[in-house]
């Protein structure tokens, strides 16, 4: 739990933070003649020590084999011994002490050293320890640390501010938080930063703390001037977003007095106390010219260490490093100074949105998803699978599979992988024949020591054509048409339409359907005449007869598909009502004796059969033609006409005529709603039973074309504008001239406020009046 070493003049101790989880500690430094002090800042920065922590929370503890406490012998070895305290109590009570001595050894002392260190400068200057006479030097120089404390007394300290001068005993001084002292062969001070006899200016561009002191010894006839000048940089660290860097003047002034004479030796870079001796090695630059020397070091370099972090509610990272700076120089009032800086840095909080890296087999109806990049520090605490809470080992148990995979750069993430069928992954049919499988994740990782939670959520997409759309198969018989209609995903992904009506069980049997369902088809059975039957061609004793199914989609509507069946049949005897307001009639000859099928007509004796045979006559025509009456029955609109023989006569000498023939009259009805567009469903009759042939059924259908009502019954307007702009109108009731070939431009508006209610104009023409049905009449749209 606890690492030392000793790097050049620096005792190094690393504490473990497990051997302190949960827990409180103190350290104490071991006084050879005074026992155990308390470790605190002031003490800290008098007597040479640094209490600090890495970026990991590892307390660091450092020390000057200068320091107030440190066992010396002969400026050679050096002892100190230090006792750390673990409690479970703030308060400290019923400690444990753990009692680490540590030990250096640094002979190689130049004339002038320099520390600086995160709390304090110090200056050691090399010098003979002045004696009161000759006789017992060498006894002075080895007496007990008691003697040397007396000798000390009797040095003063001169400081020079921009207040001016001030000259102060030791002690006096270390009331400031001042430490002088003296050893076999040198005088140290050490200083605290910012102090009241400090001064800060800027050496090329760089902030420098310096404290200009004189030490004197005063004694008889003896006096002794040594200078104690301390300079240290304050600042100088710059950083982008790859790199950090330090910068450390090659000269300061107030450490060398005659910069002519300057001359740099040697400069050496090291982290975590120790030399770097290629520093391009590890991608470190180390560079210097006549007034800087810079350090750059990449973030993430070997040597620092990353941590994780969250701030705001954003993941990131930190990046720290303890740097030293050992720069050697000669002067002409020195013979050689060691200037050595200690700098720990660390950069701002970075962040760094992790990323979903969507690694999905669609081929194997597989998600991957990698969750990265994150630091060793970081662990997946819990995930949700479609807003449906796991830890990591119940999602292992339902049968996802996460596990760590390492990244470069020293990094990892978090591998999970789901089916695209387990039932927790959202599925929609989209687009003709695919799916989109959409997986929403909600991660919860534990980000570095202090464990703190930090959550993303990610949503990744499939979309694969794993749908296959059904095909239908048609065939007929005699009177039916037959749909055959495969059933996997009906009312799932599709239904199916007749016209704008789902084509359900109640519409099918309301319409004369017959529909029966297998392991793996819907079998439709539609009448000749059953309703949604078009005819598309109507011939003497032929029909041509098609039905079509829409196959839509269940959400959008969409139409994906039409399932058409069609068939010509021989039929003898039929009416067809079609949309459009024309009739077809075959009618059979069924009297006896029988009669001459050509001589038939209509209740306009010029409405003669179009084709005929003995047996049949065909006819067609329009509502508005041929004697056609209408009459409203309720909702519904009601064509009536008749077939009729005309019959031969004998010529007699006197009324009654006489005839062979017999009656034949064959009454035509079809019947069409008033309120809403239909298709006609119509049946085949014997004309001797009751009801007569002819007469239909009307059921509606929205997609087909509506025979036009009463101007009354919706409440539509009609406009004629003057040009293609639509902003200047006819006057109503205005005469209107066009050529032939000149464009109406007619505006239609449907005012009616009901909402299921839909305005599509897809016939308009003009006739002499009023009356829908006069004529003749001319067509301006069709089909529209």
């Amino acid at each position: 739990f606890v690492e030392s070493s000793c790097h050049s003049r620096i005792f190094w101790m690393k504490l473990n933070k497990l051997l302190l989880q949960g827990k409180f500690f103190q350290l104490e430094i071991n006084d050879p003649y005074a026992g155990p002090v308390l470790l605190d800042e002031k003490l800290a920065s008098r007597c040479g020590y640094v209490l600090s922590a890495d970026v990991w929370g590892n307390p660091v503890f450092r020390a000057s084999v200068l320091g107030c406490h440190v066992a010396n012998e002969a400026d050679e070895l050096f002892s100190l011994t230090v006792n750390i305290k673990v409690s479970s109590f703030s308060s400290m009570r019923a400690a444990v002490t753990y009692t680490y001595p540590m030990y250096c050894s640094y002979s190689s002392w130049a004339s002038r050293e320099i520390v600086c260190e995160e709390n304090y400068m110090e200056v050691s200057v090399k010098t003979d320890v002045p004696a009161v006479s000759n006789d017992y030097t060498v006894a002075w120089m080895s007496a007990l640390p008691e003697t040397q404390n007396v000798a000390y007394q009797l040095w003063q300290l001169m400081f020079v501010s921009p207040s001016g001068r001030k000259t102060i005993t030791v002690s006096d001084a270390a009331k400031l938080g001042y430490s002088f002292n003296n050893t076999l062969s040198r005088v140290y001070l050490r200083a605290p930063y910012h102090s009241n006899e400090s001064d800060v200016s800027v050496v090329s561009g760089v902030n420098m703390n310096m404290v200009t002191s004189t030490s004197m010894y005063r004694q008889r006839w003896l006096l002794l001037l040594i200078d104690t000048t301390v300079s240290c940089p304050v600042d100088g660290i710059s950083f982008t977003d790859t790199t950090l860097t330090w910068t450390v003047p090659s000269v300061i002034p107030t450490l060398v007095v005659q910069e002519s004479s300057f001359l740099s030796k040697n400069i050496l870079m090291g982290v975590d106390g120790r030399v770097i001796v290629n520093p391009e090695e590890k991608n470190y630059l180390l560079e210097h010219n006549e007034t800087h020397i810079r350090i750059t070091v990449p973030i993430g370099a070997e040597g620092g260490q990353l941590k994780s972090s969250v701030s705001g509610g954003v993941y990131g990272v930190i990046y720290s490093i303890d740097l030293f700076l050992e720069h050697t120089w000669t002067d002409a009032d020195w013979q050689t100074t060691k200037y050595n800086v200690i700098k720990s840095i660390t950069t701002p909080f970075m962040p760094q949105i992790p990323t979903v890296i969507n690694n999905t087999l669609p081929e194997e109806r597989l998600f991957n998803v990698a969750f990265g990049h994150f630091l060793p520090d970081v662990s997946l605490v819990a995930i949700a699978i479609g807003n449906v809470p796991f830890t990591p080992r119940e999602a292992q148990h339902h049968g996802f599979k996460i596990y760590e995979t390492p990244f470069s750069n020293r990094t990892k993430g978090f591998i999970l992988e789901v089916s695209f069928d387990d039932p927790y992954i959202l599925k929609e049919y989209v687009n003709r024949n695919e799916t989109k499988y959409t997986l929403l994740i909600n991660y919860t990782i534990s980000v570095g020591p202090e464990m703190t939670l930090y959550y993303h959520s990610a949503e990744v997409e499939c979309v694969i054509a794993d749908i296959e759309i059904p095909e239908a198969v048609g065939y007929c018989d005699e009177e039916n048409m037959y749909l055959a209609i495969p059933t996997f995903g009906l009312h799932q992904y599709w239904n199916l339409y007749l016209g704008n009506k789902l084509l359900n069980r109640h519409v099918a049997l309301t319409n004369g359907y017959l529909a029966a369902t297998n392991s793996t088809h819907l079998i439709l059975q539609i009448p000749l005449f059953a309703v949604g039957v078009i005819y598309e061609e109507v011939s003497f004793q032929k029909i041509k007869a098609r039905f079509d199914v829409a196959l839509r989609k269940v959400r959008t509507m969409e139409t994906l598909q039409m399932f058409s069946i069609s068939c010509s049949f021989n039929s003898s005897a039929f009416i067809i009502c079609h949309p459009d307001g024309a009739i077809t009639v075959s009618a059979q000859m069924k009297t006896v004796p029988a009669i001459d099928m050509s001589k038939t007509k209509l209740r306009d004796s010029s409405c003669k059969p179009r084709e005929y045979s003995e047996g049949h006559a065909f006819f067609k025509f329009h509502v508005t033609t041929c004697g056609t009456s209408v009459r409203f029955e309720g909702d519904h609109i009601i064509y009536e006409n008749e077939i009729s023989y005309e019959k031969e006569t004998l010529p007699g000498q006197s009324t009654p005529t006489i005839t062979r023939d017999p009656d034949y009259r064959l009454t035509v009805l079809c019947y069409y709603r008033a309120k809403e567009t239909l298709v006609l469903g119509a049946s085949a009759s014997d004309p001797s039973t009751s009801p007569p042939f002819g007469s239909g059924t009307m059921v509606p259908r929205s997609n087909t074309a509506v025979y036009r009502r009463i101007r009354q019954a919706l409440n539509v307007v009609s406009r004629v504008s003057k040009d293609e702009s639509f902003v200047d109108f006819y006057e109503p009731n205005m005469p209107i001239l066009k050529r032939p070939e000149e464009p109406v431009f007619l505006e239609v508006e449907l005012k009616d406020e009901n909402p299921s209610v839909e305005l599509c104009l897809e016939n308009c023409w003009v006739t002499r009046s009023l009356d829908f049905n006069s004529t003749p009449r001319w067509n301006i749209i069709v089909d529209g």
